[in-house]
């Protein structure tokens, strides 16, 4: 039996298997699938599609390739990415998961990229935003916003030692970029040149560019929707089943060896299937240290979960970046973020938290520095449905008018 063979009727059986635990726990899978949903439509949707289409207007204006003219000079020493993998890095920051790489999937469209550029930025790129580490998890899950300036710093100062690390994938494989010499140039003058260049070899009108970017921003959310949707009901069902409780009896010995109590095992599986539900555990385990805590959360958080990256896989093979470089900087991330948490821990929060005891408090562990984010995230949870409808309906009104457009 070849390979081929064995794959195909490997998948069959998962497929079919799948579909039996369906039918066997459907109101657990109802449930899971109505949490997925819902998280998506008040939380995820409403946060992620401002960001999907302003960047898809200032990729159209040419402010983009403007960003990237300036910010060449940084970027292309220590990362080995054109300048415009500022703009993406910034944007992916901003945003959160997995804003990075649909943009760096449009730049590598555009041809803005190489390959081996593209790969190279997707890596580090992709991040939890703020509000989603300060909000949910710090605040939601261990009511404790001083946790998330920890939480925080590892998770982007990891995410920036994997990008340093990432410079040297494809050494060897390496091959010029056509713009390279426009990319090169660090005059402000060019800079505004290319920026008039790029928005006249666009030349889609506003109407058009706007359309454009509403119609492509909420595709691309319709799909990181149903991702959600299918890696809740499908981590419902291996716990169902009892494959996470097996996993998590192997990853218990790894813990062990690390120090850590064995009881974080089903909490960091979940975690590596689902972000959201592996933090809301790990918070809720009682025989076990903060710090442990923090980091298995820390660890969750950089590595993303398979529910994110299949949301990047899906977005990556629209082009011909590869995937694997992705999943290998994910588990890096994550052995940065948790080794960059024990190093925090003292001086960011013990040492602090300790300082608060004199009646003295830091700026940044009061409620009032973090009180913007707290109210961003809860006036998400309770207009975010709204503007998810709304945006839905202009969305069906675009995709009407243009179909009567082309039946004429």
């Amino acid at each position: 039996m070849n390979s081929s063979i064995f794959k195909t009727i490997t998948l069959a059986i998962l497929a079919t298997s799948l579909t039996a635990s369906l039918m066997i726990y459907p109101k657990e899978s109802f449930e899971a699938s109505l949490r997925g949903l819902t998280m998506w439509w008040e939380v995820v949707f409403p946060s992620l599609l401002p960001f999907f289409i302003v960047s898809e207007l200032l990729i159209g204006f040419g402010v983009v390739t403007f960003i990237g003219t300036l910010l060449n000079p940084l970027m292309r020493p220590v990362f080995r990415v054109p300048g415009v993998g500022g703009f993406v890095w910034a944007m992916g920051l901003a945003s959160g998961f997995p804003a990075g790489a649909k943009l760096t999937a449009r730049l590598r469209q555009e041809k803005q990229l190489t390959r081996l550029e593209a790969e190279r930025l997707v890596t580090f790129t992709n991040a939890s935003n703020p509000l989603f580490i300060f909000g949910a998890v710090a605040v939601g899950f261990f009511h404790n916003p001083a946790l998330g300036v920890v939480l925080a710093l590892a998770h982007y100062l990891g995410n920036f030692f994997v990008g340093f690390i990432m410079r040297f994938h494809g050494n060897k494989e390496e091959t010029p970029l056509k713009v390279e010499g426009k990319q090169n140039s660090k005059s402000f003058k060019h800079a505004l040149k290319s920026l008039h260049e790029e928005r006249l070899k666009d030349g889609r009108p506003i109407g058009k560019l706007l359309g454009d970017a509403v119609q492509s921003s909420i595709n691309t959310l319709l799909m990181i929707g149903g991702f959600i949707i299918l890696f809740s009901v499908l981590n419902k069902l291996l716990s169902l089943i009892g494959i996470v409780t097996v996993l998590s009896s192997f990853m218990s010995i790894i813990l062990t060896f690390l120090s850590l109590p064995s009881e974080l095992s089903l909490p960091l599986i979940s975690g590596i299937f689902e972000i959201t539900l592996g933090s809301q555990m790990t918070s809720e385990i009682e025989n076990a240290l903060l710090l442990q805590q923090v980091i298995i959360v820390s660890f969750i958080l950089a590595f993303s979960g398979f529910s994110v990256q299949a949301q990047v896989a899906s977005i990556l093979a629209e082009t011909d970046i590869r995937f694997k470089p992705y999943f290998i900087a994910r588990i890096l991330h994550g052995i940065f973020a948790s080794s960059i948490v024990i190093v925090l821990w003292n001086p960011l929060f013990v040492n602090q938290m300790g300082a608060s005891k004199d009646g003295t408090i830091p700026v940044f562990l009061q409620e009032q520095t973090w009180s913007w984010l707290l109210i961003g995230w809860k006036s998400l949870a309770q207009f975010g449905s709204l503007i998810t409808l709304s945006a839905l309906i202009i969305y069906i009104a675009i995709c009407s008018k243009r179909a009567r457009t082309i039946k004429r």
